[in-house]
């Protein structure tokens, strides 16, 4: 390598200079890996060689047949009760004060007796699937919904399963579900990010649950506080008062040659890649981010059809993202851990219920009228469920309920799911997954396959091992697909 001896160089360089020549016995092994050597067939990835694209967020087909293209994931935030939703179990009532004849299992916190639910469940559509009457509206699609009762995850803490159920993994470094989905199909619209998370307020574990680890940055999710309703408000500094769009154009022409200069200087370097995207994405959003985060266009009859809470805004603007091209659209309930009912479940419960049912069921009725129903997969559910014994708050009963990582229930409805059906299930009191037993792993691989992924396919070399959303495991749960 040349270099201008008059010119200090830094210690960066050094080291990257002196490297060379031990470096070069490995350049073979690390352009072929990088794709450098040629594109990649189709036998040896699941994904073409993008990267050597010049949009990474150009849309790709799915490498296998596909029955969804996109993905809308409500995010029960702080782990709904299973037993109070979609698994009912009338052993409860019959011990009710008693302890489990099986025992309590490990859990965060101390555990006593039976806590039958306070809430009413009857059997909906011609599929007849028991739903809790805090759910009445969703229930009406039930023969729709594809309800998973035997999910089960690792650890019962809030931080850890978050990460489980959104990056498949417990630890900080691995890639959400969302960026794995865009780094494999890319966006429809390249105006909008392929990629958002929506939260009022932020979850636990914030931005670990939709980051893009070692993937490169574009593919991370963009997140919206929708505490905030206007759109002007929703993204921060949308619209540019100060020049027009031409003038902005040139701004950004200049700029970009400036960074790429800088970076010829540098070596390769994802962030600041994806920095530089980031800038001509926000130039392309000014137009029409404003128009899909205002609701406000929508007709009045639309709006009362979904509600007035903060969720039924959230689940419309999903509905308008995907209609644009979005891939996935994530939707938390709200800040921290709402669903983490650990005292007076029969109030907290059926106040959270509320907040989203009507619009969690507008949202399904909105998808079917506008033909997005059948290739749009919509899952919803928390990160673990919650125990069927009460938990002890100073050792007396609380009225609420532990998490609960050893048995739950999430549904899944659209996308090519077999509506109107139930798998697995639980034990007599629903804290245990006993048949058909589906860990996040296997949910992760069913939800690719969906999307025309295998996942064991769908992989990024990074630090010499290629990885993958289910890490080394994961089966598809082919008894849920239609």
């Amino acid at each position: 390598m040349n270099h201008d001896f008059r010119r200090p160089i830094s210690r960066r360089e050094a080291l990257c200079q002196a490297g060379t020549g031990f470096g070069m016995f490995g350049l073979a092994s690390l352009l072929r890996d990088a794709g450098l050597l040629g594109a990649a067939s189709a036998a040896d990835t699941a994904v073409p060689a993008h990267a050597q694209t010049a949009n990474p967020l150009a849309p790709r087909p799915a490498p296998l047949p596909a029955r969804a293209k996109r993905v809308i994931h409500i995010y029960l935030n702080g782990g709904p009760s299973q037993v109070d939703t979609f698994d009912p179990k009338p052993m409860l009532n019959r011990f009710e004060g008693k302890m489990l004849p099986q025992g309590n299992l490990s859990t965060e916190r101390k555990t006593g007796t039976a806590l039958p639910s306070p809430f009413k469940f009857r059997k909906y559509g011609q599929s007849g699937i028991p739903v809790s009457e805090i759910f009445a509206r969703t229930a009406e699609h039930a023969d729709d919904l594809c309800v998973i009762r035997s999910m089960q995850a690792n650890t019962p803490n809030h931080e850890q399963s978050m990460r489980l159920m959104n990056c498949g993994d417990e630890r900080l470094s691995r890639p959400s579900m969302g960026a794995w989905l865009t780094y494999g199909m890319g966006s429809e619209n390249e105006n909008l990010p392929g990629y958002v998370s929506m939260c009022p307020g932020l979850p636990v574990a914030d931005v670990s649950n939709w980051r893009s680890a070692f993937l490169p940055g574009v593919f991370q999710g963009t997140y919206i506080d929708t505490r905030k309703a206007k759109a002007e408000d929703l993204i921060e500094n949308i619209r540019n008062t100060v020049v027009s769009q031409g003038e902005q154009r040139r701004q950004l022409d200049l700029l970009a040659e400036l960074n790429r200069r800088h970076q010829r200087q540098r070596a390769e370097d994802d962030k600041l890649d994806a920095r530089i995207a980031s800038f001509e994405l926000a130039y392309r959003m000014q137009m029409e981010a404003t128009d899909a985060f205002d609701v406000e266009q929508e007709p009045q009859h639309v709006r009362d059809m979904y509600g007035p809470s903060v969720q039924a805004r959230q689940l419309l603007i999903a509905r308008r993202l995907i209609e644009r091209g979005v891939r996935f659209v994530q939707l938390f309930h709200g800040d921290v851990q709402p669903w983490d009912s650990h005292d007076n479940i029969a109030t907290a419960h059926r106040n959270l219920g509320a907040e989203c049912d009507q619009g969690i069921a507008a949202l399904l009725t909105d998808l079917k009228q506008r033909g997005l129903f059948e290739d749009t997969l919509v899952l919803c559910g928390g990160e673990f469920g919650r125990t069927p014994a009460v938990e002890l708050v100073g050792g007396k009963p609380g009225m609420g309920r532990d998490h609960n990582h050893w048995g739950f229930s999430v549904w899944l409805a659209g996308g090519g799911v077999k509506g109107g059906h139930i798998h697995g299930a639980t034990d007599d009191f629903g804290y245990k997954a006993v048949e058909d037993v589906v860990h996040v792993h296997d949910h992760h691989a069913t939800i690719l396959h969906l999307l025309g992924f295998d996942h064991t396919k769908l992989t990024y070399r990074y630090a010499g091992r290629d990885f993958r959303l289910t890490d080394v495991h994961g089966n598809v749960v082919k008894d849920v697909l239609a």
